[in-house]
């Protein structure tokens, strides 16, 4: 809740999107290091910063976002360390949670 308005309402489409099936042109982009593209991040820039979210569709029940964050690193595009630390913990907690 603490992205611009611009932001939440760009975001919330894209995740509409994912839950009807189908994916975002522009924003959704498969993030690496996870099997299958069972993870895609949307990425959408704001005003003065760019925002993230990332989600998996990989349960059939609902949408998972696992991780929402600003990107605040200023050199290149890559998705910084501590926050692929986070999604994969919380992605392998969102697993055996399922599985019990």
């Amino acid at each position: 809740m603490t992205f611009p308005p611009d932001v939440q309402k760009e975001m919330g489409y894209a995740l509409y999107l994912a839950q009807m099936g189908e994916r975002h042109s522009t924003m959704a982009k498969t993030l690496s290091g996870f099997h299958g593209g069972a993870v895609t991040e949307l990425r959408q820039k704001g005003a003065a910063a760019t925002f993230r979210a990332v989600y998996t569709v990989q349960f059939a029940d609902a949408v998972y976002v696992l991780h929402a964050f600003q990107k605040k690193s200023k050199s290149g595009i890559r998705t910084p360390k501590v926050e692929i630390d986070l999604v994969t913990k919380r992605l392998r907690e969102l697993v055996a949670e399922k599985a019990s």
